[in-house]
């Protein structure tokens, strides 16, 4: 027994020195400098940053001061100073104060939309609300208007979102799903829960992708609506023939993400992808 204690202890004593200690990285074997407690060697290689964009920047929670990443977008690498990200090359460049998962203000109409990062792609975490030709609420009521937003034909939803946001195609449609977990059950986790406006029994329901995802049905060409509650249908911009297009709904008596095609005329929801 005290033998294992003894062992233990040097153990413990040998941990500690070498957490102190500082490191060399090489391939000659020489020691580190003795002013750095990191110091790299080498005559064929760099040291390589996180790399990312400017969504993924922005959306690192508790960022340290100091810290430092390459964005992908710009080029750049960009420091985090405490307060805000500024670019170590530009001087006086910032990323853009507006971060996804921030409240977004189309200016438009201004009319305000909560935003939600999942995986790579930053969502509108609401149905577009904005008049345009070709475009209804639900049984023409503004108050439908407000919770579900608007229903739009597809050519209306190709150029219905707001600057730097755009109809999601049918591939970062099928990315979103993939990202949770796969069609089969990604729908609910990108349902709202409970039964507010989701009929009973709003099967699978999380929401935990805070894209909250309300059953705002859908208006037929002929002009009458249904399934409001039952089920939510969205456009993507990807045809699938001359007079049809893809689209993703979610129902309101399973957890999947079904992907259809459409007559283009239907009145289907739009939520709008970050460029």
């Amino acid at each position: 027994m005290k033998t294992t204690k003894i062992i233990l202890l040097a153990m413990l004593i040998s941990l500690g020195l070498n957490t102190m200690a500082q490191v060399a990285i090489n391939n000659d074997g020489s020691a580190p400098d003795e002013s750095a407690i990191l110091d790299l060697k080498s005559n064929n290689g760099g040291l390589l940053l996180p790399r990312m964009n400017t969504i993924q920047i922005s959306g690192i929670t508790n960022a340290a001061a100091g810290l430092i990443v390459f964005n992908t977008d710009s080029s750049d690498f960009y420091g985090f100073n405490g307060s805000k990200w500024l670019s170590i090359w530009n001087t006086g460049d910032t990323l853009a104060d507006w971060y996804c998962g921030n409240q977004f203000t189309d200016s438009r109409d201004n009319k305000n939309y909560t935003t939600v990062q999942i995986g790579n792609q930053c969502w509108m975490a609401e149905n577009l609300n904005y008049e345009t030709s070709n475009s209804w609420w639900y049984n023409n009521n503004s108050a439908n208007g407000n919770i579900y937003g608007r229903l739009y034909t597809w050519d209306a939803a190709l150029t219905a979102c707001p600057s730097g946001w755009s109809l999601p195609s049918d591939d970062e449609w099928t990315i979103l799903s993939d990202f949770l977990g796969g069609a089969s059950i990604a729908g609910g986790k990108m349902k709202e829960t409970g039964y507010a406006h989701w009929n009973s029994p709003n099967t699978g329901a999380t929401n935990s992708s805070g894209f909250t995802a309300l059953p705002g049905g859908y208006r037929y060409s002929s002009g009458s609506f249904y399934d409001l509650g039952g089920g939510g249908y969205w456009w993507s911009s990807t045809e699938s023939s001359g007079a049809r297009a893809w689209h993703r709904s979610l129902r309101y008596y399973n957890d999947q993400v079904y992907r259809y095609n459409n007559d283009k005329t239907y009145g289907f929801s739009l939520r709008c992808l970050k460029n």
